[in-house]
């Protein structure tokens, strides 16, 4: 029993107890954004697309080689047809007729047969157009890219803004709770009133309830960030930079240099892109008009008996070659009616990339004009943020010694706590505008 009994707790223990933690994933942005333009479902699915697009291009050049089909069968006629033939002509009286059934019960055939085309129009215009279809796939993809390292930055932001105000949060904590300890002292020893004692203790509970907060912050977006990696909920990660080395570069940055190239952008490209196959399609529809040419050649063997087994039967061979043209006379304006379509079609693929020009621009405008308001109200949040942090710790001071009320230091500790939220939205605004500016000039 003293061996049994363990073999039995340890057969039912849940196995999650020995299960090893899974290593902590650690990531710098740029190790980020290449970890999740591999590994992202976005990014698989976008990395199917381009290999669909491949095969489609094969499939394409596919239809205009040599196709080779190969046929076989075995036939038993339980009931042979019959006929009436004149009786006369089986030395019977003329005006009779005689029944008679022709074939065998048995017959099996096999062959292939073998088509190529010669000539027609549309599969060489389609074959272009595959090709198209191949590069706008892999633009596709590429855009993809920007969208999911444009995520994956302000997925990444979030942490380390997260991760920032835990970290003065607790700092404001041990603060709020050095004072009550100094405050519960001089009121245990009367020299201070219970009301700045319970005011004191409000202030360790708010403290402790924005630190609670920016844990939940930190676990939320951390969540976000995993989910626009590709990696499993369970997985531990953690981030390797630090907020001032993507916060300090934007603000001494001289966004009023920069310039900006249109025709380097993934959507002007696009655009482009979908020009040329505009055109592949007016092509496509012209060359209608013109004639197509097709080879063809079978070969098959047949063989019939009275028995079942028919293979040591005599095998009659039989074959053919083929030509094929085909004309286009008359449609009643069909395929003129489609011309029309498409050069609108064309048209206004070319009237969108006027505006899709025009938007870029507007864009790069507008990226330029927030950052520079970012940049200010950065500056100015975190000139704020700085005062109300010195005007809270004279405050503390002032308070230690007996020259400021409860209810001024409650005052000063909201006021300093507003400041610093009001600091970190202009942070993340400041990063974003950042973003939006390198995603215009295409540079994401």
């Amino acid at each position: 029993m003293k061996i049994i009994l363990p073999l039995i707790l340890l057969l039912i223990t849940p196995s999650s107890i020995f299960s090893q933690p899974l290593d902590t994933l650690n990531f710098s942005l740029e190790e980020a954004r290449i970890y999740a333009e591999k590994n992202s479902f976005i990014a698989r699915n976008a990395g199917l697309d381009v290999e669909i697009a491949r095969k489609k291009v094969w499939e394409t050049i596919a239809t205009g080689l040599p196709q080779v089909d190969g046929t076989a069968a075995y036939n038993i006629n339980l009931k042979l047809p019959v006929s009436l033939i004149p009786a006369q002509f089986v030395g019977g009286n003329q005006g009779e007729f005689v029944e008679v059934t022709f074939g065998q019960k048995y017959n099996a055939n096999f062959g292939f047969s073998v088509s190529q085309m010669i000539f027609d129009g549309s599969y060489f215009v389609g074959l272009g157009a595959a090709k198209i279809y191949l590069d706008l796939a892999k633009q596709t993809d590429e855009k993809t890219a920007i969208e999911i390292r444009e995520s994956i930055a302000q997925s990444y932001y979030l942490v380390l803004i997260a991760e920032e105000t835990q970290k003065i949060m607790l700092e404001n904590l041990e603060n709020s709770r050095k004072i009550y300890h100094e405050t519960k002292a001089y009121w245990e020893n009367g020299f201070r009133e219970e009301q700045d004692l319970d005011q004191v203790t409000l202030l360790v509970k708010e403290a402790e309830n924005n630190v609670i907060k920016a844990e939940r912050e930190i676990n939320v977006s951390k969540m976000v960030l995993k989910y626009a990696l590709g990696v499993k909920t369970e997985q531990p990660i953690a981030l390797t930079d630090s907020l001032p080395l993507f916060v300090n570069p934007v603000r001494i940055g001289k966004s009023s240099g920069e310039t900006f190239h249109p025709d380097q952008h993934i959507d002007y490209r696009l655009m482009k892109t979908q020009i040329s196959l505009k055109k592949r399609q007016l092509n496509l529809e012209k060359v209608a008009f013109l004639p197509s040419v097709d080879a063809n050649y079978s070969y098959t063997k047949n063989a019939y008996g009275d028995k079942s087994n028919i293979l040591n039967e005599a095998w009659f061979p039989s074959s053919l070659l083929g030509f094929s043209l085909s004309i286009p006379i008359f449609n009643s304006g069909l395929k003129y009616f489609r011309i029309k379509q498409a050069q609108m079609e064309l048209q206004k693929a070319k009237n969108k990339q006027l505006q899709n020009m025009q938007l870029l621009q507007t864009n790069f405008i507008t990226a330029l004009t927030d950052l520079e308001s970012a940049r200010d109200k950065y500056e100015n949040d975190l000139e704020n943020q700085h005062i109300a942090q010195r005007i809270l710790t004279k405050t503390r001071i002032k308070f230690n010694n007996g020259m400021a009320t409860s209810n001024e230091l409650s005052q000063n500790e909201g006021q300093f706590i507003t400041a610093y939220q009001k600091y970190i939205s202009s942070t993340l605004q400041l990063l974003q505008a950042q973003l939006i500016l390198e995603k215009a000039l295409g540079e994401l």
